[in-house]
């Protein structure tokens, strides 16, 4: 199974294999059998084990640990839209890209990389959201992308769980397909920008265009998100992977929330805010 994420398309943790691929026992081992019958009672008497007993992830562990992510966005999506400091923008746009490929090609999550991504995203969006609201005195463009992209999530949760969306093979690889040709198609504008050729994907129909593709390109991915953690759950994957499902997740939100924002602000533009 693959995924547009490399997060999670490059853990082997989100194959369909079963729990029986991860952590097993070393070749030649053998389990332990009980020293006598009292033993072997005393077990079948206990209470059956859970996922949080085994160590296996369930989705209330991704939960919590999205939870974690997010909030750290909003914290300091909050700290950097009230300073208003464009370098703190800066620097969570550059250091959020750096250590995003970081965390997408590390086989083993690692929490405080996962949280200090979210804590960059946050300075990013936080900063380029006040950019945005200053630009449109009175227009609150932000809050309107936090509550369409909530709006979005929601929809997307619904749809998927009812069995409307799946992540079905033939789906999977049209998508991943559409965004790398989107992410190959930002890259070489972005590249073109730094000598001022580049194209303004900020204004005009263009942008309009480009942001309303990459919105559903990241709303489609959130069903990829969802069909891997249920997979991971389903298959009794180790704990430590809802990090994984969690840094996945956010990457799509961040993304989803950025591409909306470009939309309501261009039609803010066009309605006459300039």
């Amino acid at each position: 199974m693959e995924s547009n994420n490399p997060a999670l398309r490059n853990a082997p943790q989100f194959k369909r294999g079963g729990y029986a691929g991860f952590d097993a026992a070393p070749r030649g081992g053998a389990p332990t059998a009980p020293h006598d019958a009292r033993s072997l009672e005393d077990m079948y008497n206990g209470p059956t084990a859970t996922a949080s007993h085994t160590g296996r992830m369930t989705y209330d562990d991704v939960v919590l640990r999205a939870g974690m992510t997010l909030g750290t966005v909003v914290v300091l999506g909050g700290v950097s839209y009230l300073l208003g400091n464009p370098l703190l923008m800066i620097v969570g746009a550059l250091g959020g890209l750096v250590l995003g490929l970081v965390n997408s090609f590390k086989r083993e999550p690692s929490p405080a990389l996962i949280l200090a991504y979210a804590a960059l995203q946050g300075l990013f969006i936080g900063g380029i959201s006040k950019f945005i609201d200053v630009q449109y005195a009175g227009s609150s463009v932000a809050l309107q992308a936090v509550i369409a992209t909530v709006a979005v999530f929601a929809v997307m949760l619904v749809l998927y769980r009812s069995g409307a969306v799946r992540a079905t093979p033939k789906f999977r690889r049209i998508l991943i397909g559409a965004v790398l040709g989107y992410a190959v198609f930002c890259l070489i504008n972005f590249v073109f920008a730094l000598f001022g050729a580049g194209l303004n994907l900020w204004a005009g129909p263009l942008g309009l265009a480009v942001g309303a593709i990459g919105a559903v390109l990241a709303s489609l991915s959130l069903v990829l998100d969802f069909d891997f953690i249920e997979t991971g759950v389903k298959n009794g994957i180790p704990q430590r992977y809802a990090w994984t499902a969690a840094f996945g997740l956010t990457v799509t939100l961040v993304w989803l929330y950025i591409e909306l924002l470009r939309i309501l602000s261009i039609l803010r533009s066009m309605a006459g805010g300039d």
